[in-house]
């Protein structure tokens, strides 16, 4: 029999292939009991992990990176998408340089998008701590809230939908991070490498289900639904949801094929870490920490 699962994820739109698998029923057909935990901020989800009350985390594995770098036994098992990340800032500002001396809302300030926004900001020429400053608010959700709330949040990096309903609000994109940062692999799977080696079988499962659903997605046919469910769950209007349905699926930003990992955006998601800190021992070897047999495994059930 399979252990019960809880997957914490960001409640957001990267979020819709764990709703289609629950509600399509692609983890109860592999017998799998999941709860999905939606989570606040990147910093309770990693303390949950750590203490166990999560066993599966879908969300940037830069947050792995976190944990690795500070000891703790954590394997990155599948890819997942490119982050779908928007520069959005407030409409009176019109360029980089209109950010300095401002400050940006962010989830964490340490990791993933926080540190791919530092370097967006050092090639325009504004350096983190003296030019701008950080404000800690939580996740996407959160960040636009802090921007709706208070314009001296100047700037922040929204996915979808929350990069769409900014600039349906007047706001503006001053840029793609993926289209100025080259390819990054922001969102993943990661978990303890002890729950990993004890529960391989659920976590195959998982994997195979989460795949099942990113597959349904694709389809045509169940466009309408996938609005509908993007709609419902974040509360949407339908031309939003429309738009964030074609965000999630567009090549090259949205959700990876099958959630295969993409290595040159992996050591690009290294090398952004590495600028602002330094290169850190524990992060030097990435077979170490990255571990994608479970996923090879998940496929091969796939193609069974």
């Amino acid at each position: 029999m399979m252990p019960a699962l809880v997957v914490s994820t960001f409640p957001n739109a990267k979020a819709l292939p764990l709703w289609v698998a629950q509600r399509q029923g692609f983890f109860a057909r592999r017998g799998l009991d999941v709860a999905i935990d939606e989570t606040e901020s990147s910093k309770l989800q990693r303390e949950r992990l750590a203490g166990g009350a999560i066993h599966i985390v879908q969300a940037a594995v830069d947050n792995a990176l976190s944990m690795i770098a500070a000891g703790q036994d954590v394997l990155i098992v599948m890819g997942g998408e490119s982050g779908m990340n928007d520069f959005i800032v407030q409409p009176h500002i019109k360029t980089f340089e209109d950010l300095r001396g401002r400050t940006l809302a962010v989830d964490s300030p340490d990791t993933a998008y926080a540190l791919l926004a530092r370097k967006m900001l050092a090639r325009e020429g504004l350096a983190y701590g003296v030019d701008y400053a950080f404000r800690a608010v939580g996740n996407g959700a959160r960040r636009l809230k802090a921007m709706i709330a208070d314009v001296d949040n100047a700037g922040a990096v929204l996915n979808p939908p929350f990069s769409a309903e900014a600039q349906l609000r007047g706001m503006r994109s001053l840029g793609r991070l993926v289209d100025r940062l080259g390819p990054y692999q922001a969102g993943g799977a990661f978990v303890l490498a002890a729950w990993a080696r004890a529960n391989a079988p659920a976590l195959e499962a998982y994997m195979a289900a989460y795949v099942e659903a990113l597959r349904w997605l694709r389809e045509d046919a169940h466009g309408a639904q996938a609005e509908d469910m993007l709609a419902e769950r974040l509360d949407l209007a339908r031309d939003v949801a429309a738009g964030t349905r074609a965000q999630l699926l567009q090549p090259a930003f949205g959700f990876a094929i099958d959630a295969r990992l993409d290595r040159a955006g992996f050591d690009n998601v290294l090398a952004t870490r590495a600028e602002p800190e330094g290169a850190h021992p524990r992060l030097a070897d990435p077979s170490s920490f990255i571990d994608e047999s479970y996923y090879e495994r998940a496929m091969e059930a796939l193609r069974a």
